[in-house]
């Protein structure tokens, strides 16, 4: 994928898909501003892995809308908007979701 493509691409998912994508990428920035999506310690909002249990259902969603790919292109704009380690982070908080590997 080329970088403009990338950058100005639609999601890839169904087109009725797409506000729904928009609005949990949104989400998932404004949970790496406010939380983190990893914890040192698990408990509330975090699970016993220290995930970040909201960033995860995030996650389980975009891969039912567009498996992989939409997990990517997420993760792409997350990177841009909150960089690392916040999106790496946000790459481990997935783990075994779909066929996401981080």
């Amino acid at each position: 994928m080329g970088i403009l493509e990338d950058f100005f691409g639609a999601a890839p998912c169904a087109p009725a898909a797409r506000g729904e994508v928009q609005r949990l990428l949104q989400e998932l920035i404004e949970i790496g501003h406010k939380d983190d999506f990893l914890s040192e310690r698990p408990g509330s909002p975090f699970n016993a892995q220290c995930r970040h249990v909201r960033a995860r259902e995030i996650g389980k969603r975009l891969n039912e809308l567009g498996g992989l790919a939409l997990l990517e292109w997420v993760h792409r704009r997350v990177r841009r908007k909150l960089k690392d380690p916040l999106a790496s982070h946000l790459s481990y908080a997935w783990s075994e979701i779909g066929e996401w590997v981080p």
